[in-house]
């Protein structure tokens, strides 16, 4: 790996392996399935193909919440794709997100089957679809629609800008990290002066843009992300922990960022979804006390 001092991109440039780091075993520069695999569908109208990732989180929090609202056609089946041994590539999943990227989503509650990828495009799907978490029209669709669509266009800077070259990087590139670190911290303070002024993001109702929101922005402040609350001073924003505690004591946001969990505490891991039951009997924790 070439240091920051010493490139010179060549004139064409050309995929070498070796240089992928940490992520080299899943990253091409092309699409298409590796391999044919298809897809386990369960018995709920929704299928989900998922990883607990921030944006896996947007849609298993959105699920969970339309469940405690008693809307029962929300119920949904969740499948961990791993997409560290390339899960993503396998035809059945390229089927329904020909990006392969999670999350993926099977709506089958029609009489043709509807696949929904991008993680916003999903939360949009299931808000229309059950009348819930979005306003109906006029300046408070468009805000929270506004702040929806921010998340998805500004996130990619948090996570694969800030988050790879802080956490990830095969070594620590000073310009990088800076280049990332400032325009994370820009983004934070843009949530931090919307929220002095506003109980939620979008107004003052819970909506679809906090579900978005949470993982990413919630997560960072709240220390899940990259080790990096230190290094980014996240204290100082005193109107996101505001807001990301009240989102985090919401106990259908707790269930969502269980499901399709593979890291950190067995007990908070619920490798796949299938009934309400199996928060409390098929975690981690609870399925290696029966081994």
């Amino acid at each position: 790996m070439s240091s920051a001092s010493d490139y010179t991109p060549p004139k064409v440039w050309s995929w070498n392996q070796a240089n992928g780091g940490r992520f080299a075993n899943i990253n091409r520069p092309v699409a298409g399935p590796t391999h044919e695999k298809e897809l386990p569908v369960g018995r709920h109208p929704l299928q989900l193909y998922s990883l607990g990732t921030p944006n896996g989180v947007k849609v298993t929090v959105m699920l969970e919440e339309l469940l405690a609202l008693g809307h029962k056609g929300a119920e949904y089946d969740a499948w961990l794709i791993r997409i560290g041994e390339g899960d993503q590539f396998g035809s059945g999943f390229v089927a329904v997100n020909p990006n392969s990227k999670i999350p993926a989503l099977l709506d089958r509650s029609g009489p043709e089957p509807i696949r929904v990828f991008e993680s916003g495009a999903i939360l949009l799907h299931l808000a229309e679809t059950f009348g819930a978490f979005l306003p109906k029209g006029g300046a408070a669709r468009a805000e929270c629609l506004s702040w929806l669509f921010w998340q998805m266009g500004s996130a990619p800077y948090l996570g694969g800008g800030f988050g790879h070259f802080y956490a990830y990087a095969p070594s620590k590139m000073e310009y990088p990290i800076d280049r990332f670190a400032m325009e994370t911290k820009r983004q934070l303070d843009v949530l931090d002066r919307r929220l002095a002024e506003s109980e939620y993001i979008a107004g003052p109702d819970y909506s679809i843009a906090d579900i978005a929101i949470f993982p990413w922005y919630g997560g960072l402040v709240k220390g899940w992300l990259y080790g990096a609350a230190e290094f980014l001073s996240v204290q100082d924003y005193t109107h996101v922990n505001r807001w990301a505690e009240a989102i985090w004591a919401r106990p259908a946001v707790k269930r969502g960022r269980m499901v399709n969990r593979v890291q950190g505490d067995p007990a908070e891991q619920l490798h796949e979804r299938h009934e309400a039951g199996d928060f409390e009997t098929k975690t981690q924790d609870k399925l290696a006390a029966k081994a």
